[in-house]
């Protein structure tokens, strides 16, 4: 018996042997079609190759591409677990043919692979056709040798694929497997069709025409290929069982929950444990493609089959969280073809046991009070909607939890009451909105969030991707269009486009879509902390609701907003480090080209602190460890030692980051953040401390660089260090010295000038003919002087040299200075009591312009503004001395 695992790799080798490129599966979570939630089909990631929007270098591939279904009009949710062939997670093996070979080619490599390479019986097998597709029939006949019976047309649009009303289309030939007469069916077509015993194995579909408004228009250019089979089913052919959950990954997993839980697979208990292995696969994928639990969109879902595998291990009598501890079954049986859910074990298995702990207490409660509200009904009751609702509502008890809870009583809830009661309470949230004091302005996008429910951001794992245009706004006001040269807010189902918050500025980028159309956006906002808007011009063509457009966000600009980003949370662990745990961060701003972080500290830091800390920083991006995120519940990241942001609001759920190395089992970093970071430390490169000052009372600022613009900022430093060095004649080295040199040089010029003013003003050396001339004026003996450039310093000193020179008698000396004077005035000790200095000076003063001025009788100084009044204000305190 062939494993799955071998069946798998058989399938992908025959088609490479036969020219097609083996493609490794692409993520579950659909970038290029933003119409799905997750990836349904193998041919989803080839969509715009298909319709010509991209190429590929070969024109043949196949591929095994993991699927999910648990969403929309494609969910199968329900029926997981109560039947032989639903899942939520399913393998789709596939060969496709992009313009290549057509329908003979691609029946051919179907009936070979069956019937010769591995060799089912052709007796068991038949075919159905689109009803005119008399090729295909022709075919079929020719290639397989089936007879017309077999060969059976199907006139519905069960045989004929279409991507859209718009784009490629074509018929369908499937392949059916009869597993029996002991199983009640009849084949396709029949009144019988929908039992178990003709079950579809694998579907070919020929590209070949095209579709506008749902009406064929024309043939394709170049016909194509796309196939499907899905890998569970044709295990289970191949292994002789009818049954998908008796194929041997199946038995695996199912086996593993068996042995954890004590419980056999049989009677009432079968269904659990086959949901919980079903639910395990999707689960685990999904996280390991990048998608986290959340109360929105794909996070929702997840949750949502968390949950319900949760429920079934509940049933089961599992004391404790189960799902983790099936997850290294699960990578045994499928982590060697997918590697990715080895990588991602700790993070798959962490959250599960997270999840499962918080989903616990819910259940718990949820089903105390639900046995309380049905313990007077019977089978064929309903459950009042609100009922339902003040469950979900007051005690976190998801409404398809109730359903779920109670089908196995055969009591119903009301479904419309529920709506009814949620309807009421998002009226009463916008009344209390209205009342806030937001702005009237922002209404539109409550009106929108209502409408559209929050924008799903896909940018923590891609900086690319498709969106669909559910709301345009431009001058506060809901438009359908948009034409170049307007200003236009726009707003997809999904973006990788960041809305500015927590510090981190918007993204910037470009959308282009249909007809040309390009928008530069310039930056992203996000309005009622759940909507991502991008805000641009458009440059050409038209943008319309309901289009989908391609995404891109300027990746280089990212890249540093990232690093500075991822840097600010280094820097708050060094600053703690190196400070003290009074250290707590204040606000940020975190741009492309820098980052400013403010944090609580009583004084300014040390030229050593700023030192140290910017080495710490360094010292962790060296060290260049990957950056990993978990999704926690606020109270569990905080007790875990988190560090929650200064002015963050948070819900239910929290992205904790932790970077930086370990340390005695202690991460250097770990902080509550929803922003977008690096992958490793290294990524950041270098960082730089260039300035650090004072924003408030206890509250410092740093500013810094990271990456290219600390490069380019050291760059300009050195080349500022040659160009003074230049002027200096001297080298970059020797800079320090030679300023040095020259400071030294300059104080002695400086004292010698001192020197030689102080000799000015005693009359003394060659400049005595410039020296004071002294007179008399009534009786005393008087010396007045102004001098240029005489340090006001120096007044006192050189008044005391006067007044031994005078011997007895009156000096006045300005001192001229910037335009701005100084003035002072000494009396001999045998005239205080005839003239005072005080006196004296404040008329020089105010002839100067200015007021005041004060001192001792003997000795008083002041000055003024206007330092070309100097001549009048020796004249002054002449004629105040005269009286």
């Amino acid at each position: 018996m062939q494993t799955t695992n071998e069946i798998r790799r058989s399938f992908l080798d025959y088609f490479a042997s036969n020219g097609h490129e083996a493609v490794q599966s692409a993520p579950l979570v659909p970038y290029n079609d933003p119409t799905l939630m997750f990836v349904n089909a193998g041919m989803v990631p080839f969509k715009n190759v298909f319709t010509g929007l991209e190429t590929r270098a070969t024109p043949r591939a196949t591929s095994s591409q993991k699927c999910v279904r648990a969403g929309g009009k494609h969910n199968d949710l329900d029926n997981v677990g109560y039947t032989a062939r639903h899942h939520t997670f399913f393998e789709m093996l596939g060969n496709f043919s992009f313009g290549d070979y057509f329908k003979e080619q691609a029946i051919t490599h179907a009936w070979t692979l069956l019937t010769k390479e591995w060799a089912l019986p052709v007796e068991k097998l038949l075919v159905t056709v689109y009803h005119t597709d008399d090729e295909a029939f022709d075919l079929w006949k020719k290639i397989a040798g089936l007879p017309e019976s077999k060969i059976i047309r199907i006139p519905t649009k069960d045989n004929f694929w279409a991507m859209g009303d718009d784009g490629p289309c074509g018929p369908c030939s499937e392949i059916f497997y009869d597993h029996g007469d002991h199983i009640w069916g009849g084949p396709p077509g029949s009144p019988e069709e929908d039992g178990d015993r003709f079950i579809e194995i694998w579907n070919l579909v020929f590209m070949q025409f095209e579709q506008a408004a749902g009406e064929i228009v024309g043939n394709l250019p170049k016909p194509s290929i796309d196939t499907g089979m899905g890998l569970e089913r044709i295990s289970a052919v191949m292994q002789g069982v009818h049954d998908n959950y008796d194929i041997d990954t199946f038995k695996a997993l199912i086996a593993a929950s068996e042995h954890l839980t004590g419980v056999a697979a049989e009677g009432e208990s079968r269904a659990s444990h086959r949901v919980i292995a079903d639910h395990l696969r999707s689960t685990s994928f999904l996280l390991a493609d990048g998608v986290l639990p959340s109360n929105e969109g794909r996070g929702y879902v997840l949750r949502r089959i968390m949950r319900r595998a949760m429920r079934h291990a509940h049933l089961l009598g599992a004391k404790d969280p189960l799902m983790h501890r099936l997850v290294p079954a699960l990578v045994a049986e499928m982590g060697q073809a997918y590697p990715e859910l080895g990588r991602a074990q700790p993070l798959i298995e962490e959250t599960l046991e997270r999840e499962e702990v918080q989903f616990r207490r819910t259940l718990s409660n949820g089903l105390k009070l639900l046995d309380e509200a049905t313990a007077e009904m019977g089978e064929g009751a309903r459950l009042p909607g609100e009922t339902a609702f003040k469950l979900y509502d007051t005690y976190g008890f998801p409404y398809d939890l109730t359903e779920d809870a109670l089908r196995s009583r055969g009591i119903s809830v009301d479904k419309d009451g529920f709506d009814a009661a949620m309807a009421q309470q998002k009226a009463a949230a916008r009344a209390a909105w209205k009342g806030s004091g937001q702005a009237a302005d922002n209404e539109v996008w409550f009106d929108i969030a209502e409408r559209e429910g929050a924008t799903e951001f896909t940018g923590y794992t891609s900086t690319s991707g498709e969106g669909r245009v559910v709301a345009l706004v431009r001058d506060g006001k809901e438009v359908q269009s948009a034409s170049v040269g307007d200003e236009v807010i726009v707003l997809t189902n999904q973006t990788p486009f960041y809305g500015e918050s927590g510090g981190q500025v918007g993204d910037a980028g470009t959308i282009t879509g249909p007809g040309g159309l390009v928008i530069a956006i310039a930056e992203t906002a996000k309005p009622l902390g759940r909507l991502h808007t991008m805000t641009g011009k458009v440059e050409a063509g038209q943008i319309k609701v309901g289009e989908t457009v391609n995404l891109v966000v300027d990746e280089a600009r990212r890249d540093a907003i990232r690093a500075n980003h991822s840097a600010t949370h280094l820097l708050h662990a060094a600053l703690r480090n190196r400070l003290g745990d009074h250290v707590t961060q204040k606000g940020s701003m975190v741009a492309s080209d820098r980052l400013r972080f403010d944090f609580s500290h009583p004084k300014a830091l040390e030229v050593e602190d700023i030192a140290a800390i910017e080495a710490e920083v360094n010292a962790e991006i060296r060290g260049n460890e990957a950056v990993m995120t978990r999704l926690m519940t606020p109270d569990d990241a905080i007790a875990a030692g988190a560090m929650a942001l200064f002015g963050e609001k948070y819900g239910d759920e929290v992205r904790v980051l932790s970077m930086g190395r370990s340390n005695g089992g202690k991460t250097y970093s770990v902080e509550l953040c929803g922003g977008t970071h690096v992958n490793a430390t290294g990524d950041i490169g270098v960082f730089r401390i260039v300035s650090e000052s004072a924003v408030s009372s206890g509250v410092r600022r740093i500013e810094a660089l990271t990456g290219e613009g600390a490069r380019q900022w050291l760059v300009a430093r050195e080349e500022a260090l040659k160009n003074a060095a230049g002027i200096l004649r001297t080298t970059p080295e020797d800079v320090e010295a030679r300023v040095a040199a020259l400071l030294d040089e300059r104080k002695k010029l400086e004292r010698e000038l001192a020197e030689a003013k102080k000799a000015l003003a005693l009359g003394g050396g060659g400049a005595a003919a410039a020296g004071p001339a002294d007179e008399e004026v009534s009786g005393v003996k008087f010396s007045g002087q102004v001098l240029e450039g005489l340090d006001p310093k120096e007044l006192r000193g050189l008044l005391d040299q006067a007044k031994q020179r005078l011997g007895s008698g009156v000096a006045a000396i300005v001192a001229v200075n910037d335009g701005k004077a100084s003035i002072a005035v000494a009396v001999t000790d045998d005239l205080k009591d005839k003239a005072s200095a005080v006196d004296l000076v404040r008329k020089g003063v105010e002839a100067l312009g200015g007021k005041g001025g004060g001192g001792r009788p003997d000795m008083a100084q002041g000055g003024g503004p206007d330092g070309s009044k100097g001549a009048d204000a020796i004249a002054a305190v002449k004629a105040a001395l005269a009286g």
